[in-house]
């Protein structure tokens, strides 16, 4: 009898909604296309930590999904197969699996008090009897998938994150609905009533795209990473907005990862596995510093976690399920290696980006007024429908 052909599919760092859709979408044409479908639970940690045979798989890992399991799981958010922050490069000691021989770990010790587990994934890949391995996820999540890409494995990536800051893609899952809940968020807390200055802290570590463009649908100011801003210039404006407003309240949107000039302390703590630290709350120490500046009445609001729950909006839905079924066609015609993306308003596909070119930035010069704190609205005339510009 031949050997039945197989995928596995995991899903990597912080959730977004549209997980589950992709999972549901590969699950549906794998089966049409005579393919066993593994889902690996938990990220990479799945692939670090399984005992699985090739005659019997680490139910806590692995899980065989069909048509049955994977029917109604595109109506709820987050992800089905869990999700993880590990990477397989620098495993932290107190996650090393117990199950491992001290004289293997020895060998991948990087001296650092982390491991690379990369020899033990590719051969839990082996042992599961992967034709291929569909990997979803942000940049941190693909930086080792393109490790196992230059080890000659067989994969194809999907792109998501709200941040929508990975190379070489203008789309990525999780960025609409982010948006959408942003608007809706700030719709809901208005400061009209207490005649507030707010500042609404949201998610882009390295990159604006999310901040721009809740500014874009909201009609407010933003602070971004690529711009490191004048406070006191943007403070002045906030108290302009806040007075020529007839409910006497303005409001900024700043990414997790903007600076003012001159700001100490950005990052702080122990790095996470991909070299991260944690980042002061741009939303509390802004609006510290306009109360004190200012002398202004202030709120802070950390509109994050809110973003990245429940279900997927249209465009996000339907995002997942193109790119599902457009890395089911490139694994129908032999082609790996590859990302499905979004280039010039069009789906499409391209090589894996490289880890070393760091997260996609916003065309500040297109896109920004930094003078004003505000997207650019002018001049859209045949840009994509998410008027991505070239250089972003």
């Amino acid at each position: 009898m031949a050997k039945s052909k197989r995928i596995g599919i995991l899903t990597g760092g912080g959730d977004v909604p549209g997980l589950n859709s992709v999972i549901k979408s590969v699950v549906y044409k794998a089966t049409e296309m005579g393919y066993q479908v593994l889902g690996i639970r938990r990220g990479w940690q799945g692939l670090t930590n399984m005992q699985s045979t090739a005659q019997s798989f680490d139910e806590e890992y692995v899980r065989p999904l069909d048509r049955n399991n994977t029917r109604g799981i595109d109506r709820t958010g987050g992800t089905m197969l869990h999700t993880s922050r590990t990477n397989p490069l620098r495993v932290k000691k107190k996650e090393v699996p117990a199950h491992l021989p001290a004289d293997r770990l020895a060998r991948m010790d990087r001296g650092d008090g982390s491991y690379n587990f990369t020899e033990i994934v590719m051969e839990n890949i082996a042992t599961l009897g992967l034709d291929t391995l569909i990997v979803i996820g942000g940049d941190d999540t693909l930086s080792f998938a393109h490790v196992l890409d230059h080890q000659g494995l067989a994969l194809i990536a999907i792109p998501k994150t709200m941040d929508n800051d990975v190379r070489d893609t203008e789309y990525c899952i999780g960025f609409s609905t982010a948006i959408t809940r942003a608007k809706e968020l700030i719709t809901r807390q208005r400061l009209g009533s207490h005649e507030r200055i707010g500042v609404f802290r949201i998610f882009g570590r390295d990159s604006g795209f999310t901040a721009l463009y809740t500014a874009y649908v909201t009609s407010a100011r933003c602070v971004m990473p690529e711009a490191p801003f004048d406070l006191d210039r943007l403070i002045e404006l906030l108290v302009q907005d806040k007075q020529n407003n007839p409910s006497r309240y303005s409001f900024v949107i700043a990414s997790e990862g903007a600076v003012w000039k001159g700001q100490q302390g950005a990052d702080f703590g122990e790095s996470d596995a991909y070299g991260h630290k944690k980042k002061v709350d741009i939303g509390h120490a802004l609006a510290e510093e306009i109360k004190q500046r200012a002398g202004e009445d202030t709120m802070s609001s950390d509109l994050t976690y809110d973003l990245r729950s429940g279900e997927a909006d249209m465009l996000d839905q339907m995002a997942a399920m193109t790119f599902a079924n457009i890395a089911m066609d490139l694994i129908a015609a032999g082609r790996t290696g590859r990302m499905t993306a979004v280039q010039g308003g069009r789906y499409t596909h391209v090589a894996l980006p490289d880890p070393k070119l760091g997260p996609r930035k916003v065309n500040l010069e297109r896109m920004y007024n930094a003078q004003r704190f505000r997207p650019h609205y002018s001049e859209k005339c045949g840009l994509p429908l998410l008027l991505t510009v070239e250089g972003t």
